[in-house]
């Protein structure tokens, strides 16, 4: 079973839990939506909609997410918008650095 972007059900709930902020940004994601930085999105860190394990779906705000678009991770890092909003590959989650090193593939089942 999957959600209307193609992600497992399970994989959706595993991020949904770990990403309380954006993988990205950080900012952190509020209950109300009061603005589009506040609002979650959802993120294929590398950019294939057929990777959907939780070691490539993340949350991250639409800011970043539009931002992002169908760059790649490591072209994006070194973007204008990253270098005003600080973002590096120092600061950004985890789940991000470890798809930077071992980028995610496609899983045969």
């Amino acid at each position: 079973m999957a959600n209307k972007w193609g992600i497992p059900v399970d994989v959706e709930i595993f991020v949904k839990d770990r990403d309380k902020n954006c993988v990205y940004c950080r900012v952190e994601f509020l209950e109300s939506y009061d603005s589009r930085k506040s609002k979650p999105s959802w993120e294929h860190i590398v950019n294939d909609v057929r990777v959907n394990g939780k070691d490539n779906i993340a949350l991250c705000c639409i800011s970043c997410n539009a931002s992002k678009g169908a760059k790649l991770i490591e072209d994006w890092l070194q973007s204008e918008y990253c270098k005003r909003k600080k973002i590096t590959i120092d600061n950004v989650a985890t789940v991000v650095k470890e798809a930077i090193v071992n980028p995610p593939e496609i899983k045969n089942n």
